[in-house]
């Protein structure tokens, strides 16, 4: 188990990070009037959380994990599922999103 929570930490440290980034360029984006969406992930992506921004759904991903520091061997198991969901949904949209960045021509 100490192993999976070494890749969770560093998984985590890379989505804080990305997700910071893109709420920047989520704030830059709405002050351009651009970006007009009322959350993140849909109602039922697996997150308690809504918001406009990343920073938030990875907060959640936080508590879950920690939450599970607390579990027993089993609770851990049944835990994980999830929690590496959320994960990947997080990581994967973010990317995207700076993807689709990237890929846009600068005005």
């Amino acid at each position: 188990m100490q192993t999976v929570n070494q890749q969770l930490q560093e998984t985590m440290q890379t989505l804080y990070r990305k997700a910071v980034d893109a709420d920047q360029a989520l704030d830059v984006l709405q002050q351009d009037k651009k970006g007009k969406f009322s959350a993140v992930f849909a109602s039922d992506s697996g997150f308690t959380t809504s918001s406009k921004r990343f920073v938030p759904y990875v907060e959640e991903i936080a508590l879950d994990w920690q939450a599970m520091k607390d579990m027993n061997e089993e609770q851990t198991k049944a835990a994980l599922a999830p929690l590496v969901k959320k994960i990947e949904l997080a990581l994967i949209t973010v990317t995207q999103f700076q993807q689709s960045l990237a890929s846009k021509p600068k005005d």
